[in-house]
């Protein structure tokens, strides 16, 4: 009695179920089939990896220098223009336009707008040059009516009212403008912020591929033992181990990633949003425009140890490949091929 329940349990353990499956196979047949299904297997794993996390890099490395940028430029030239008609305005209103020194702040905003079209410039496939040219005429309207007419006020009302025109007029004028851009902006920045179907797919491929190739391992290390009575081989030990480590970290950086650029697109539609600001807080909207920009800037900052996470997947990608590989080669030549 006592050994039929001592052997039971070995007949219905896992080596069991799994000798029983590979008894009718040949040794030398099973480590050739293995080596061939761990190249194979490992190749797409590695290949898989490296594409998906280099677009996840791409994506990381186009927003920071790129699309987050122009939002925000887009941003701060909408608040700047907007806030010079209104210092023109006030200046007007508090009949400060003929005091000397006057004037600075209105036209340090113009030139806080033209600087912000002329750093984006570069850093999107809009078309600025419509907006360019508005900004350019605005800019002379405000100048000739808070510079010259001074005894013609009838003059000097409809410059700055031509001014509004070209600046809030329905479609065509300059922040109707500059929303449209920014809308389209973000969109862009969305676009390269979010993983994509088929970045998704490969993701999945190279999990399943690593499983694949994890449990080829295991079945290898198991022929090994069993049928060539030899201790554990040393690189196929270090391949499942490193088969893990790729299985996990590679995708769990790849989701804090896609995590903190979700984070600076929600910051990026609130820029968008602080910018479409009117009335007498556009100064308070300027700076928190800043702010925000700001702590977008940390953000995709935060992320560059990526890098090496990266170079780490790279380099144990191939390892992968080359390890299973020189472990059941060696062991196929030493006991099988050199006999032929």
């Amino acid at each position: 009695m006592t050994t039929v329940r001592t052997t039971l349990p070995r007949r219905c353990s896992p080596a069991a179920f799994w000798r029983g499956r590979l008894r009718r196979t040949r040794t030398r047949r099973l480590l050739e089939t293995h080596l061939l299904v761990l190249l194979l297997c490992a190749a797409v794993a590695a290949v898989s990896l490296f594409l998906s996390y280099r677009q996840t890099q791409r994506g990381a490395a186009a927003l920071a220098a790129r699309e987050a940028p122009a939002v925000q430029g887009l941003a701060a030239t909408r608040l700047a223009a907007l806030r010079a008609d209104q210092e023109a305005h006030a200046l007007v209103t508090a009949h400060l336009v003929d005091v000397a020194g006057s004037g600075e702040t209105y036209r340090s905003q113009l030139s806080a707008a033209d600087q912000g079209l002329s750093r984006i410039a570069d850093r999107t496939d809009q078309d600025l040059g419509t907006v360019n040219g508005l900004l350019a005429t605005y800019g002379n309207s405000l100048g000739l009516g808070t510079s010259m007419y001074r005894d013609q006020p009838l003059m000097r009302e409809q410059k700055l009212d031509e001014a509004d025109s070209l600046l809030t007029r329905s479609k065509v004028g300059l922040a109707p403008r500059l929303d449209a851009l920014q809308r389209v902006q973000l969109r862009h920045a969305s676009a390269t912020a979010t993983m994509g179907r088929w970045q998704r797919a490969g993701w999945w491929l190279a999990e399943i591929a690593l499983v694949a190739v994890a449990s080829t391992l295991l079945s290898a290390l198991f022929v090994l033992r069993d049928r060539c009575g030899r201790d554990w081989n040393p690189y196929l030990v270090a391949a499942f181990v490193l088969t893990v480590l790729l299985a996990v970290f590679p995708l769990l950086t790849a989701t804090a990633a896609e995590d903190r650029l979700a984070g600076a697109l929600g910051d990026l539609g609130r820029i968008t949003e602080m910018s479409r600001h009117t009335g007498p807080g556009l100064a308070a909207a300027q700076q928190s425009v800043a702010q925000e920009s700001e702590e977008v800037r940390r953000e995709l900052a935060a992320g560059d140890w990526a890098d090496r996470i990266y170079q780490g997947t790279v380099v144990g990608g191939l390892l992968v490949v080359v390890l299973p590989a020189l472990g059941l080669g060696l062991r196929l030549d030493s006991d099988y091929w050199r006999r032929r």
